[in-house]
């Protein structure tokens, strides 16, 4: 009885078979050669490749804030696409929306810098110990916000901690303010800090620049002094009076 095949063996006979250009194994099954079709299967085409995703056009809040702004025709308009605005952070940490205060299409609009504590908790501009001193100016020269003035702030949310805002958050919520003049249509705007000054004149330096009538948004514009800096240095309340009454003298002027 012949014993199986060593390794060595079958490798020699393996090679022989080659060389002698055996190419298929045998198989558990035969197979018909007559039977196999003449021509081989054609190749499937490959895929064609798919487009990389393409990434997703990121928004331009200054830009969605004017179309959003264009297209309010009233203050109650104005104030629902405010209301509306996703796209500002601020709204994410205040309690309220603080639109204006006072009486619309008043000769006088003024222009705050942004709500504190007191306002986010009202919803309402200037109604803290900034505001009741406001109300003291402003009657001072037989104004009132309830009678002849307006009063709106250039951020319409409270900034966490009360920093200042920062300039992409005034960019963004500027066209809102823009619209906010336009619709009021005041006589005269007077703008209030710093922040305000930044938004609607594009100008920096509050302590310089109070007291100089400036011109934006087609109106004439009075850079003042912010209330809460008046309660912070009350030696600067004898400029906050000259401005006001430079501000009455302006007014009688207009009739």
């Amino acid at each position: 009885m012949e014993s199986a095949l060593d390794p060595y063996t079958a490798r020699a006979l393996l090679e022989w078979q080659v060389e002698l250009g055996v190419a298929d194994a045998i198989v558990d099954t035969p197979v018909d050669r007559y039977a196999l079709p003449d021509t081989a299967p054609k190749a499937r085409k490959p895929a064609a490749p798919q487009a990389a995703p393409q990434k997703p056009v990121a928004l331009d809040p200054v830009a969605e804030a004017k179309k959003a702004a264009a297209a309010a025709s009233s203050l109650d308009q104005l104030r629902a696409a405010m209301e509306a605005f996703a796209h500002c952070d601020l709204k994410r940490g205040a309690r309220h929306l603080v639109f204006a205060d006072g009486t619309a299409g008043a000769p006088v609009m003024i222009v705050g810098e942004a709500p504190g504590r007191d306002e986010d908790r009202v919803g309402k501009p200037f109604v803290g110990r900034a505001g009741q001193l406001l109300d003291r100016m402003l009657a001072a020269i037989d104004l009132d916000r309830a009678q002849n003035v307006y009063i709106t702030n250039v951020l319409p949310w409270r900034p966490p901690q009360n920093r200042d805002p920062r300039p992409d958050e005034i960019a963004m919520m500027q066209p809102f303010l823009e619209r906010h003049v336009a619709l009021s249509k005041p006589k005269v705007l007077v703008v209030m800090g710093n922040i305000s000054c930044q938004a609607v004149l594009n100008k920096r330096g509050i302590t310089r620049l109070r007291g100089q009538w400036d011109q934006a948004l087609n109106l004439p514009v009075l850079p003042m002094l912010h209330p809460a800096y008046l309660l912070r240095q009350p030696h600067a309340k004898r400029q906050a009076w000259a401005d006001l009454l430079d501000l009455r003298v302006y007014l009688e002027s207009k009739g």
